[in-house]
């Protein structure tokens, strides 16, 4: 047995032994490791309450009924439509959750406004989107062996993905795309600014953003980057809605949409930089790699392609990608997050080089990789 691997044996004995865990709990100097660890397995344990405490808040209002103003325990019981003992419980659980924070007195009852989380929370459209999102992810994750072992007959994120479930994606009406699509622009929303950040468009003179959905990453990146031409594909329904949010915005004289399916259609030539926002880890390696090699012969020699999403396995983000991502798509029925070094590897089996991550701000949320088109 090696060093390390009798070291882990060693701790593993440890703390499956309750003596040991009694000892530690009392010894001053490792009473504070005790306790942290205790803490975070009950998280662990508790944590499916939380996000129902969560849901709950945003689900009926209190959050943003907070936003507005300071409120007595009797004024949100009448908001939320639920006893005050009951109104009281809820309180209680996100002042614990810092959702939620007392603020002082009207002199006879006391006044509640947002925590510090709720108002990070409140603030942003597309995450309170995500969290009414979920509550289909909970009902698909109620029996977690049963979707590892693939004995449901369906899951709700697989109804809701439309173009998970249908072979012929491109025939979808625009009721099977509309709900995605919004809550996608949302979550686009949370990271353009990551990504451009990351890097600036200004040397490229068109993008081509595939699976853009309703265009809110490159409406972006077309008011950021004066003189910049765009392009986006995506399925027909989905393409020809994203009309009108360029129009509203005054950029469609900038822009080119294409409707089609990027497994089948060619991809529209003429850019120099490609961008995939959140849609490689949608789809399972093979579809992925075939997905990557269209992108790669719609690019001339020295063309792009810029790659954001959440990836895992390294750099701090595993609890997105490997436990939050990984039963997320388990669910949706197909994909899974990467790490760089994965998505390295199809990259080069497509045809691309000289692949290097871009520094983010907030890597939890999306990271970023760029590629450049190998010569044949």
């Amino acid at each position: 047995m090696s060093l390390p691997e009798a070291w882990l044996a060693l701790r593993d004995r440890c703390l499956i032994s309750s003596r040991f865990r009694d000892w530690a709990a009392a010894f001053p100097l490792t009473r504070f490791i005790a306790r942290r660890n205790a803490s975070a397995i009950f998280d662990l344990c508790n944590g499916f309450v939380y996000s129902q405490v969560l849901l709950a808040c945003v689900q009926s209002g209190l959050l943003e009924h907070l936003r507005a103003s300071r409120a007595t325990l009797a004024g949100l019981a009448a908001i939320l439509q639920m006893p005050a003992d009951a109104a009281q419980r809820l309180i209680d659980a996100a002042i614990a959750l810092q959702l939620v924070q007392r603020r002082g007195s009207d002199g006879q009852q006391a006044l509640y406004g947002l925590g510090a989380q709720g108002a990070m929370i409140v603030g942003n459209p597309a995450v309170l989107a995500m969290i009414s999102h979920h509550a289909l992810l909970y009902r698909d994750l109620q029996d977690p062996l049963a979707l590892l072992r693939g004995q449901l007959p369906s899951t709700l994120l697989r109804e809701y993905w439309a173009y998970a479930r249908n072979g012929a994606p491109s025939g979808l009406a625009a009721e099977g795309t509309s709900d995605y699509t919004a809550l996608m622009a949302g979550s686009q929303a949370l990271v353009a600014g990551e990504i451009l950040a990351a890097h600036a468009l200004g040397s490229y003179s068109c993008v081509l953003d595939v699976g853009g959905g309703n265009g809110q990453f490159l409406r972006s990146a077309l008011t950021a980057t004066p003189g910049l031409q765009a392009m986006l594909f995506d399925l027909p329904t989905v393409a020809h809605g994203s009309r009108a949010h360029f129009d509203a915005t005054g950029l469609s004289s900038r822009v080119q949409i294409t409707g089609g399916d990027f497994f089948k259609d060619p991809l529209p030539m003429g850019a120099d930089l490609v961008t995939l926002v959140r849609v490689l880890h949608d789809h399972d390696d093979e579809p992925a790699l075939q997905l990557l090699r269209a992108i790669r012969r719609a690019l001339p020699p020295g063309g792009r392609l810029l790659i954001a999403e959440p990836m895992g396995s390294d750099g701090g983000a595993e609890r997105v990608a490997d436990a939050y991502f990984g039963f997320y798509l388990l669910a949706m029925g197909q994909g899974r997050a990467r790490s760089p070094t994965e998505i390295c590897a199809l990259l080069t089996a497509a045809g691309f080089g000289g692949t290097r991550e871009l520094t983010t701000h907030v890597p939890l949320q999306t990271r970023v990789l760029l590629s450049v088109v190998n010569p044949y």
